[in-house]
């Protein structure tokens, strides 16, 4: 319904004036007319002065057209209700029972708590005169989570006669923005919003199983490394066994101290026999206080392979690191080792057996075929390396994530390499001033950092007390280069017993990750000393973590011609994953351009496509982006339209739902909307008080449209015209 008025803001003296100057107007053109005889066309022109005086006065009394809007709908009250799967949660206890209530001191669901409000008859307490309407936000099925901002920014659109708002829900919010920002709008409209608050604010007694960091793959006859994590809200620490499942029926076990209130990491280790797809289940057995098992289990995919790794050890002189490195390499079944020997004293370059090469791989297709590269004590120049040669070396670890392994020696060439494009790939900066590096009669040994404690590079036992009791026992070495410091970026494994300058202990196991690949520094040549007492063990071990830490994301998918890999390697829900390409030629040459087009199918069997898009000219490599929604096995094919080939692929992606069960209640959440927007927040029992609030509120009051006459556009406009007309007339009858 709307009405029309028209007021002024006028007072005692505005009127006065106004009254005063009209009558005043009035007389004196009476009287200029009685003067010209009652001239007929002076007497139209002093009756034009008076009307002009008059719509002066007019407005200097601030005219006002007011048109009021009164809503015919009844006043309504929106009903929020949260029904997300946290609101499945059983932490509510009953106070009260009743014939067809559950029994008194029982713990019910969230959800159950409030179905009584879902109801119109609990709000009949509000009248026949307003209009409860429900709404439900958040589903179960979705797995988006749970948004309390939408729904409260669009509830004005269900009524145009807005009273106010009930939100119940536990406050668990987890996607969108932040609901107090549509509180603040609804603030302005003046409508309050109530809040119910649902479930416990104390997290409820369970261990769960948070994550098991399942590699891609693995190798057949190696160890598989499986850390996983444990949550538990247990007041007490306690022991129990974790128990790992194979699809092939194999069971192993280990025991792990779950700690109090808190996370606990550990690891189990599993040695595939043999190649084929594997799904291995994690499990926690049920605590006896826990309420929620369902978190107790964790399952993933492995593809178990028969690796073959392909090594170039390039070297000067054959020292004993080199011999016992090469030979390691070349009894390692997962790898084919190529070698290159720089030697002074040989004829030509090469070698004498199968294992070397005659020279290095002039070009991209014949370096890009090798997974891991060792520098050994080589530098620039005639009889060594080239510009080139150090320049494809910095393209492979760069554009095809393959692995750099820097083994200087006494000779100093290494520091040649500081003019090159591989000074970039160092983790740590050399003292050109010592290019042989020191050494020293007694032997010096090594020691972990933190990082290094916690490497797969550096584990050499199974457990970490063990492992740093290993490190401490190896046999020293007698030589190092002289290393000043790590770069930044590079993560330090192992320093230097004894000897420290003003930056710190010296690092003398380093890596870093440049590009798509991973570089490592090895500081000393006496690694083969290792083999002391206890013949290959630890020297074999070692090498063989670095050769397969290094080649580890090129090799997680690779056909003919193409190669896949991505960053993170266990990737978590809502992180962005970078997908990278190698896309060959069927001459063998990398492909510059194309139409490079990955295919993701999620768990839940949506499709989407990922266009990659070329990186560079020279390495074919392709690039592109994709965050995953789910958790679950994804489906991949990879293709390219310009070779038509094809790459099937997998991986896995974990992380916490948004929406969990036994997870805190937050009415923290739901306390700061209705300070905000003036309402107040209850427990399901106490409803009643907001029906109390909601009937006793006024009604809203009309919508007021004010057109501001006085100061209106078309006001002066007429009063222009009006004088234009004024001194028009005066002049056609000859008084100007």
């Amino acid at each position: 319904m709307t009405t029309h008025n028209l007021v002024f803001m006028t007072t005692p003296a505005t009127v006065i004036i106004s009254v005063l100057i009209v009558l005043a107007t009035i007389g004196i053109s009476f009287y200029s007319w009685k003067r010209t005889h009652y001239r007929r066309a002076h007497g139209l022109q002093e009756l034009l002065r008076v009307v002009i005086v008059i719509l002066t006065a007019i407005l200097f009394n601030q005219p006002e057209w007011v048109e009021e809007y009164r809503p015919e709908e009844q006043p309504t009250v929106a009903i929020l209700w949260d029904g997300s799967e946290s609101m499945q949660t059983q932490d509510v206890v009953v106070r009260s029972s009743g014939e067809t209530s559950p029994r008194k001191g029982t713990a019910i669901s969230r959800e159950e708590a409030v179905r009584p409000l879902l109801s119109e008859s609990a709000w009949q307490g509000l009248g026949e005169e307003f209009d409860v309407v429900f709404q439900k936000i958040g589903k179960p099925e979705s797995g988006q989570g749970t948004d309390l901002n939408t729904p409260l920014a669009n509830v004005t659109d269900r009524g145009q006669n807005l009273m106010g708002v009930v939100l119940i829900s536990d406050g668990d919010w987890n996607t969108g923005k932040p609901p107090v920002e549509a509180a603040a709008r609804l603030r302005l409209k003046g409508v309050p919003v109530f809040g119910v608050a649902a479930g416990s604010q104390t997290r409820l007694p369970d261990v769960e199983l948070v994550n098991v960091d399942l590699p891609t793959f693995g190798v057949s006859g190696k160890a598989v490394r499986i850390p996983f994590t444990i949550d538990s809200s247990l007041p007490r620490e306690y022991l129990t066994t974790v128990t790992l499942k194979t699809s092939e029926g194999e069971t192993l076990t280990k025991d792990v101290r779950i700690n109090a209130m808190g996370r606990t990491s550990d690891s189990i280790a599993w040695k595939p026999e043999s190649t084929g797809d594997y799904t291995l289940t994690l499990e926690i057995p049920r605590h006896g206080d826990e309420t929620i098992v369902e978190n107790n289990i964790k399952t993933a995919p492995i593809a178990i392979r028969q690796e073959k790794l392909q090594v170039l050890v390039v070297e000067s002189y054959p020292r004993w690191e080199y011999r016992y490195l090469r030979n390691a390499l070349s009894r390692d079944p997962g790898v084919e080792v190529a070698c290159l020997l720089f030697h002074p004293g040989l004829s030509k370059t090469g070698g004498g057996s199968k294992d070397y090469i005659k020279q290095f791989p002039s070009g991209i297709e014949e370096l890009a075929k090798f997974d891991v590269v060792f520098l050994g004590d080589v530098g620039l120049g005639e009889g060594h390396l080239t510009e080139e040669d150090c320049r494809l070396l910095k393209g492979l670890v760069e554009h095809q994530a393959s692995g750099l392994v820097f083994l200087p020696g006494w000779q100093g060439r290494m520091l040649d390499l500081l003019n090159t494009e591989l000074e970039e790939l160092l983790p740590v900066m050399l003292d050109e001033g010592q290019p042989g590096g020191w050494g020293s009669r007694t032997a010096s040994r090594f020691e972990l950092t933190e990082k290094g404690r916690r490497s797969l590079l550096t584990k050499l036992a199974d457990t970490q007390d063990e492992n740093v009791q290993v490190w401490e026992d190896l046999p020293g070495f007698q030589w190092y280069a002289a290393v000043t410091r790590a770069k930044a970026g590079s993560d330090v494994l192992a320093v230097h017993g004894d000897i420290a300058n003003e930056y710190g202990r010296l690092p003398l196991i380093a890596t870093r990750t440049y590009g798509a690949g991973k570089v490592l520094f090895m500081g000393t040549d006496g690694a083969w000393r290792w083999r002391k007492g206890v013949e290959d063990k630890y020297h074999y071990r070692f090498w063989g973590q670095v050769v397969r830490w290094m080649a580890y994301q090129r090799n997680m998918a690779k056909g003919e011609s193409m190669r896949l890999f991505y960053t993170p390697d266990q990737p978590q829900i809502r992180q962005t994953m970078a997908l990278h390409a190698h896309v060959m030629e069927a001459s063998g040459e990398p492909l510059s351009k194309g139409d490079v087009i990955a295919r993701i199918v999620a768990p839940s069997g949506k499709t989407e496509t990922v266009r990659l898009l070329p990186e560079g000219d020279e390495w074919g490599v392709f690039h592109g982006r994709y965050v995953p929604k789910e958790s679950g096995q994804y489906d991949l094919v990879l293709a390219c339209k310009q070779t038509s080939a094809t790459l099937e692929a997998q991986f896995f992606v974990q992380g916490e739902e948004l929406e969990q069960r036994g997870k805190p209640a937050r009415p923290e959440v739901l306390e700061e909307i209705a300070r905000v927007t003036g309402g107040k927040t209850v427990v399901p029992e106490d409803v009643d008080t907001i029906v109390s609030s909601l009937s006793t509120m006024p009604l809203p009051p009309p919508a007021v449209r004010r057109l501001q006459l006085w100061s209106h556009w078309a006001s002066a406009l007429l009063l222009v015209l009006l004088l234009g007309s004024f001194w028009v007339w005066r002049k056609v009858i000859g008084l100007v």
